[in-house]
């Protein structure tokens, strides 16, 4: 009969444990609210996202059909110093995660002790007990082969820190994801900046020989007794002049050429590019809606993961009110004569459970509970404000582009008409009917035309960069999810040579 009550008893503490271990106190995690525009404010001519559009999720820079971008692109991913420290820093929140997540299982250790004492005579508690005073010399050794410890997780404070662990590794992953996509947004932005320097190391080159000529021509007039020297020293200093603003886009090309060879893992003296002016038109970018930006954005995603992993520090703060309750055993051999340490009869074990209920903690629980809310609070703005920076960064690249193109087109038209003019002044130069000043101011205005032209040109390919990026690249192809807490987290999808050869992808 007592048999059956300790048996009966054991079950029903059994079935307790097991029902508190299925609780976990604190908050459940419920995603923020955001407030998300119907659509974009700027009409532009831009259309819906369709599931099959024409540009690559992943390797979104191939739109711009551009070899030697998309060999860029892959040598940065591959060697760029940034990227490596963030994948280094997804494998050391992937490690912290499953560091925590053995939180879940008892830990078994070995122990072993051996000693030879001697007592003193004098020792008063010895002479207390025997009567005499006499030293003692004497063995002691203790082999403890097994020796558990398990923490039963009752208010799922275990279960509330795998969930923080593991939303960390999600956001370090989506800092991995924007740092990829910075990277790659980086790389096409000072790419096509080079060849926009190139098209002005063009225009500007076409313009010193047209000025080389209009010198010499000015230098035969003045020795046919035409012009005077007036005109020839006006016509040297443009020359000059136009040299020099040569010299100065040729250090900006090599200043852009060098942050290439960065961005790709190179030195800047072994590395460069040819010369290739620039002849591309920006693509058409479909902005979608502000719903899918949410679900686009790395920054974002990151954000939102970091809410969530706070709201679980919340629980783990709440759970350190409540009794912890620890289970631990032990057995070995115990014995002063080594020869008879592993006899039967110097077996030893215990086993049971221990306790401990905070009862007075001068209110340091309470203020763990309300810096970790606060804590949640302050990562609830930060995503809120990640939303609407993300929203203004769309916004803004899509009003750029929008007045971009309605420039460009008037800064045509105005070079145009510069280079008419050009043509008619040069002509009635020739005849005597204006200066040589006339022909230089007109010079001047067609040139200042022609390069704003082209920067203009450069400036909507930066900026449809800049579109690509704030709509979030890639990003639909990413690894990150929103996983149940005992997934793992999977790997970047960089190249072996990154990651290192222990740290295949899942």
């Amino acid at each position: 009969m007592p048999n059956r009550i300790l048996k009966n008893s054991a079950l029903v503490l059994t079935a307790g444990i097991a029902f508190l271990t299925g609780c976990s106190v604190g908050p459940d995690y419920v995603q923020p609210t955001v407030v998300e525009p119907a659509q974009f404010k700027e009409k532009g001519p831009w259309k819906k996202a369709e599931p099959r559009d024409d540009i690559s999720k992943g390797d979104w820079y191939k739109v711009f059909h551009d070899p030697r971008l998309n060999e860029l692109e892959a040598e940065a991913q591959t060697a760029n110093q940034t990227l490596r420290a963030a994948v280094a820093r997804v494998s050391e929140s992937r490690a912290v995660a499953r560091e925590t997540e053995a939180d879940f299982f008892p830990t078994l250790d070995f122990n072993a002790t051996g000693s030879r004492q001697r007592t003193s005579p004098n020792n008063g508690q010895l002479v207390a007990q025997s009567g005499i005073h006499k030293s003692f010399t004497f063995t002691s050794a203790t082999v403890v082969p097994f020796d558990l410890s398990y923490e039963v997780d009752i208010w799922g404070k275990v279960r509330r820190g795998f969930e923080a662990a593991g939303d960390q590794a999600q956001a370090s992953l989506a800092d991995y994801e924007n740092v990829l996509l910075t990277l790659k947004a980086d790389v096409a932005t000072n790419y096509f900046a080079l060849r926009t320097a190139d098209s002005e190391i063009d225009v500007q080159r076409r313009t010193i020989k047209s000025y080389q000529d209009a010198l010499d021509l000015t230098n035969s007039r003045f020795k046919g007794g035409i012009s005077t020297q007036l005109d020839v020293e006006q016509s040297e200093a443009t020359l000059a002049a136009a040299q020099a603003q040569l010299a100065t886009l040729q250090q900006s090309r090599a200043q852009l050429e060098h942050a290439i060879a960065v961005l790709v893992g190179k030195a800047p003296a072994t590395f460069s590019l040819p010369f290739n002016p620039l002849d591309t038109d920006p693509p058409a970018i479909p902005a979608g809606l502000p719903s899918d930006l949410l679900e686009r954005r790395p920054d974002v995603a990151a954000a939102e993961r970091r809410v969530a992993a706070q709201n679980a520090q919340i629980g783990v703060a709440i759970a350190a009110f409540f009794p912890s309750v620890h289970l631990t055993g032990s057995t070995g051999f115990d014995s002063g004569d080594l020869g008879m340490l592993f006899n039967w009869e110097s077996r030893i074990w215990s086993y049971g459970p221990s306790v401990y209920f905070p009862i007075f903690e001068g209110g340091q629980l309470e203020a763990n509970v309300k810096q970790q809310r606060a804590a949640y609070e302050e990562n609830v703005a930060n995503y809120r404000e990640s939303v609407l920076v993300a929203f203004q960064d769309v916004e803004d690249s899509l009003s750029s582009l929008r007045y971009l193109a309605q420039q460009e087109e008037a800064e045509n038209r105005a070079f145009q008409s510069y280079k008419k003019a050009l043509d008619l002044t040069n002509a009635r130069y020739t005849t005597g009917l204006v200066s040589y000043f006339d022909v230089i101011q007109a010079q001047g205005l067609a040139l200042t035309a022609e390069q704003l032209t082209v920067q203009i040109q450069g400036n909507r390919i930066g900026g449809t960069v800049q579109l690509i990026k704030a709509l979030g690249g890639g990003w639909s192809d990413s690894l990150i999810t929103k996983p149940d807490h005992g997934d793992h987290v999977a790997s970047p999808s960089v190249a072996p040579t990154v990651l290192g050869p222990a740290a295949s992808r899942q």
